[in-house]
Order: C-alpha cells, then sequence, then structure tokens
C-alpha cells in the first residue's frame, strides 16, 4: 500500500496548488508498521508547517508591494532569509527589502515588512512550552524534550531557553497592573444584587528560606496555592480549580496585585468567600 499525503492550497484569486508531503509506504502489518512513526509524524509536520508559513508570508507580501500613501509599487533591494522557530520546526523563510516611496519622509530609506512583523523569531506556542515545561524541570532536559517530541532538528541551547524563560517572565511582569493598597470596590448593597459565586475559594501561603548564588546569602520566598471548591455550571463530579503563585518576599513590588489577578483568573466575585 501506497499512502501520499498532499497539502491543497486555494489562493484569493481561486488558483489552486497542490504540494506533495510525504509518501509512505506498508506492507504488512505489524504493531511497528500501524500508523505513523514518531519520525515520520516529525517529518510531516515539518513540511506542512512549511507549505502553509509560504503561503501565509506569500499572501502577506503582496500589498505591501504598493506604497499605502500613493499606490506607487515600492523598489525592491534585495532579499534576506529570516530563521523562524516553531513547535514544528526551524523554518527559513525569503524576506525581501523595500525602498520606501518618496511621496512621503521617513526614518530610513529601506525596511522589511517581514523582519517588522516577526521582530521575536520564535513564535509564541514554542515561547509557551520553552516556559511551561522549563517550570517544571531543568534547562537541560527541557531542551531534550524538546528535540524528542517536537520536530527541531538541533536541540536548543539550555542558556537560550534560560534567556527565553527571562523574557517571558519580564514581559509578564510589564503586563501586571500596579500594586494598590486596597483591592476592594463597591458595597455590600452592590455585591447583593450580584449572581451566586462559585464554591469557595482556600488560599494557602507558606514561606521559607534560599539560599543564594555567588554567597549572595539567603533571600525569602513566599508561595502558596489558590483552590477553587466548585464551578456552579460544572455538571458530574467536580474538579478543584488550582492555581500556584510565589514571589521574593525582599524583590517584589506587587505581591498584592500578583494574588489579586490570581484570584481574578479562578473567576473570584465580590461577593465569594475566600
Amino acid at each position: 500500500m501506497i499512502c501520499k499525503i498532499q497539502a491543497v492550497t486555494l489562493t484569493e484569486d481561486g488558483r489552486e496548488e497542490i504540494r506533495e508531503i510525504a509518501c509512505l509506504e506498508r506492507t504488512d502489518l505489524k504493531p511497528e508498521t500501524l500508523g505513523l512513526t514518531l519520525a515520520e509524524g516529525k517529518r510531516i509536520l515539518k513540511d506542512l508547517q512549511q507549505v502553509v508559513v509560504e503561503s501565509q508570508v506569500t499572501s502577506f507580501l503582496l500589498p505591501t508591494r504598493a506604497c499605502p500613501a500613493c499606490g506607487q509599487s515600492r523598489f525592491s533591494k534585495g532579499y534576506h532569509t529570516l530563521s523562524v522557530r516553531t513547535v514544528f520546526g526551524q523554518l527559513t523563510v525569503r524576506s525581501p527589502r523595500l525602498h520606501h516611496c518618496a511621496c512621503w519622509p521617513h526614518e530610513t530609506k529601506t525596511f522589511s515588512p517581514l523582519a517588522e512583523l516577526l521582530p521575536n523569531r520564535t513564535l509564541p506556542e514554542l515561547l509557551f512550552l520553552e516556559t511551561k515545561w522549563a517550570s517544571l524541570m531543568s534547562y537541560g532536559m527541557t531542551s531534550k524534550l524538546l528535540q524528542e517530541v517536537l520536530p527541531i532538528d538541533e536541540p536548543v541551547n539550555p542558556f537560550t531557553l534560560r534567556q527565553h524563560v527571562a523574557e517571558v517572565a519580564e514581559r509578564l511582569e510589564r503586563d501586571l497592573g500596579d500594586e494598590q493598597f486596597c483591592f476592594i470596590e463597591g458595597c455590600q448593597a452592590s455585591w447583593d444584587q450580584l449572581p451566586a459565586p462559585d464554591g469557595p475559594l482556600t488560599v494557602g501561603i507558606d514561606g521559607g528560606y534560599v539560599r543564594g548564588q555567588r554567597k549572595q546569602g539567603c533571600f525569602e520566598v513566599i508561595a502558596g496555592k489558590s483552590l477553587l471548591a466548585f464551578k456552579r455550571d460544572q455538571e458530574g463530579e467536580p474538579e478543584l480549580s488550582t492555581r500556584c503563585f510565589a514571589w521574593v518576599q525582599t524583590y517584589d513590588e506587587k505581591p498584592k496585585r500578583r494574588l489579586f489577578e490570581l484570584l481574578q483568573a479562578q473567576g473570584m466575585q465580590p461577593n465569594q468567600q475566600v
């Protein structure tokens, strides 16, 4: 048996493009030949990702050829390649560099639309997996796991993982709201008009001291867990909704905001028991 996998792309003008992704040949049915192997699945996903990305890039770059102010075609300075890291492998795409139109003053003579669209060459979904797994195990183990289950040709450097985790943490920190003295708003009369809340929220907090690196002494870590007993619209056996949090007592400037946002993420209402 021969099984061919093809990707069919329909453009906006109605053209149809067909590209063959893989050709699988199977003979006798055995446990080791049933379905796809991990290596075949990785290769198919990576090749399919390449087709999808190339089609998306082509559609995105087409309207950038014309100046949005006067409609004249922009001159091309040439092409360079961009390396983009996705959950289905590292891809290389051609990125044009265009001259700005003279009808409007610009700070630079040329620009790259694709480079401006993708300032971070690692896509958000891969950053999410790197950050999630790196929070549960070492950077070295995370690198091995990513290469084991994803179509990644070369292992991710543990130092690169550490940088990515730090960048994500800093971005989340910037998005966190300002600290407040008190987060209670409204009064009992307005709270009584709210719908019945979900089950009570139980918050447990504990602390401990961790020895710092490079002989910097010890620092205090506050850690905790928030458990939501049940949701009223949940059917069947209720499942506890659990969220964890932590901060360094002498470093974090927004401990109350951090805990408040965590409870808000669990659907906390002013009339809910905590």
